[in-house]
């Protein structure tokens, strides 16, 4: 085989893989993923799907591990209880200034004292091609300018991102 063959047939395995982790089944996987690290108190798994200049705002990763601890002790303390954590779907992937992105719906049920709170939310997915995995921000987020100003200067997408939706019902013992 010549170098030209080798060198075209090493380009096309590279995009391929590359091409791969850019599906929106990859990033279903990677929603999963923080999903179960959020529910079993993995914060370091949570941190690294998170979209870097939100964990810069927060004051870096370990603020941001300890921010985050802290506040889930504190619901703890209050008798909050995280009784799911589900993905629901992913968008289809786009490519938008010069990232892959998707919309992310999820399903959050927590309870509290003596309600239980139903959660449809939505994050938004960026690819980082850079390690080969996906960076998630609450998609609620994007409606806050000052938040994008920060984390997503310039920000524009044609991705439809709906309203969260909650609901809470009494629990009946």
């Amino acid at each position: 085989m010549t170098k030209l063959k080798r060198t075209l047939l090493l380009l096309t395995i590279l995009i391929g893989v590359s091409a791969y982790s850019q599906t929106k089944e990859d990033a279903f996987s990677d929603a999963e993923i923080t999903a179960k690290a959020t529910l079993e108190m993995e914060f370091e798994t949570v941190i690294k799907h998170t979209l870097p200049a939100v964990v810069d705002l927060m004051g870096g990763k370990d603020a941001a591990i300890n921010m985050i601890k802290g506040m889930f002790d504190s619901m703890k303390t209050q008798g909050f209880v995280f009784e799911k954590a589900d993905v629901v779907s992913v968008s289809d992937v786009v490519e938008e200034q010069g990232q892959y992105r998707c919309v992310v719906e999820n399903f959050n049920q927590m309870k509290m004292a003596d309600q239980r709170i139903k959660s449809k939310s939505y994050l938004l997915g960026i690819y980082n091609d850079t390690d080969n995995y996906w960076w998630f921000i609450e998609a609620k987020q994007l409606k806050n300018q000052m938040m994008i100003d920060q984390v997503l200067p310039d920000f524009e997408t044609s991705l439809d991102i709906p309203e969260d939706d909650m609901q809470t019902e009494a629990i009946d013992d």
